[in-house]
């Protein structure tokens, strides 16, 4: 009889032992019948709710659709459609924001392509699994594209349906065409160009401004406005206070009393504080602070540093929730194996910080793109000032359009919102969050 290690045998009893995986139950296809009756008609009362709020919804599409093609008069906003769109900018200077379009096309194309083509992290086992690779797949096709964008599609749509001539909608099919080509390349290209992604973008940005801003007869600031003014001031907001927001949340976790104090005054101070008080603080203040000899920034410029700091106030609050969602011992495993206090921070937490904050973050940013409509206040031509003006026509003044001219700048913030957000949770599908 073979003798039995007493040592194996403990170790065999202190090994739990792996539960049975239930049976997952079999997957059903619905007939549309069963489907509704399954979803909306399972009881009395869920039918009787659902004929009702039925109803109202038809009623109210069928008023919105009537008021939409029907009884109203979109005149006003064909005439004044340039001044939605960029404002009061020159009109024998209008290649330049066409040009800079294609360069910013090119750009975000290629890095879109070089991004799809990259593998996930961490393999076939990371979170997104075939379903995250399966999405990503589609999303290099057109018909995934589509699916990503088409409230900026249906936006292109409508804003070109307003045109009096076939020169913007050939321009905007050009504009397609090249990011798509890009796109293409890029998803071909090398892989040692995957790490210089973001510089990509910003070489593309920086080349769209010089070409509107510091190329010959080039376009100051501050004639720019409508759309191209919402659009640019949203990202210079988004692009400088997102790191020194970062900045500011690991000041006030910081262990050095002196960077979590100037921190924390920081963020409480500019918390306090509306926009629109810094706003007028950036307008009529910040010249002050230069001498005589040198010129002050453009009134644009002044604006942005205004939002800048006011949103990385908000952001620095954002990401310290997720710095203080990271457990403990993630960082305690960072350091057993050997990572210093900078690789634990940059490679352990800040990527879980961040990922778990994500929701929260495009809220901020999209109530950023909201809030560039109190621009005005500063003098510039932002949408609702477009709005305005454009009632007090001569031509249209007591005609009651101001609904017309609202509800036409209320959809182009939603076309703006909405991609946001559509492009925030398909971040978040392809991350995991909420799901491990």
């Amino acid at each position: 009889m073979t003798a039995v290690d007493p040592g194996d045998a403990l170790a065999g009893l202190a090994e739990p032992v792996a539960p049975a995986p239930e049976p997952e139950p079999p997957a059903r296809d619905l007939t549309p019948r069963q489907w509704v009756r399954t979803n909306l008609a399972a009881s009395p009362a869920d039918l009787a709710l659902t004929v009702v709020f039925g109803l109202i919804a038809a009623y109210a599409a069928y008023r919105l659709l009537r008021w939409v093609f029907v009884t109203t008069d979109w005149e006003i906003v064909r005439v004044n459609l340039r001044q939605f769109m960029i404002g009061p900018f020159p009109s024998d200077q209008l290649w330049r924001p066409w040009a800079s379009g294609y360069v910013l096309a090119a750009a975000l194309g290629l890095a879109g392509g070089v991004l799809v083509g990259r593998p996930a992290p961490g393999g076939e086992g990371a979170g997104g699994d075939a379903e995250a690779d399966g999405r990503a797949g589609a999303g290099a096709g057109l018909r995934g594209l589509a699916e990503r964008f088409w409230p900026l599609g249906l936006g292109a749509v409508v804003v070109l349906s307003f045109t009096r001539t076939p020169l913007p909608t050939l321009l905007t099919v050009g504009l397609v065409a090249v990011f798509l080509a890009f796109r293409l390349l890029g998803a071909r290209a090398l892989g040692a160009l995957r790490r210089f992604v973001w510089l990509i973008v910003a070489v593309g940005v920086l080349a769209a401004l010089q070409v509107i801003v510091a190329g010959p007869g080039g376009v100051g600031w501050d004639d720019w406005g409508g759309l191209h003014l919402a659009v640019a001031a949203t990202v210079a907001g988004i692009v400088l206070a997102f790191p020194l927001g970062v900045v500011l949340a690991l000041g006030r976790r910081s262990s050095l009393p002196a960077v979590r104090l100037v921190s924390t005054c920081y963020i409480e101070a500019f918390r306090a504080v509306p926009l629109v008080a810094l706003l007028f603080m950036g307008r009529y203040m910040v010249g002050f602070l230069f001498p005589t000899t040198v010129d002050p920034p453009s009134q644009l410029v002044r604006a942005v540093i205004a939002i800048t700091l006011f949103e990385a106030a908000y952001v620095a609050e954002i990401v310290r929730g997720g710095l203080q969602a990271v457990p403990a011992g993630q960082i305690e495993a960072a350091h057993a194996v050997g990572l210093s206090q900078t690789q634990a921070l940059r490679l352990v937490v800040l990527p879980q910080a961040l990922r778990a904050v994500i929701p929260a973050m495009v809220g901020q940013f999209i109530s950023l793109f909201k809030d560039t409509s109190l621009l005005s206040i500063v003098n510039f031509v932002e949408l609702l000032t477009v709005a305005e003006r454009a009632t007090e026509q001569s031509a249209f003044r007591g005609q009651g359009l101001q609904a017309v001219v609202l509800a036409f700048a209320g959809f182009l913030y939603w076309v703006g919102c909405s991609t946001m957000a559509r492009e925030s949770r398909r971040l978040e599908r392809r991350l995991g969050v909420g799901e491990r």
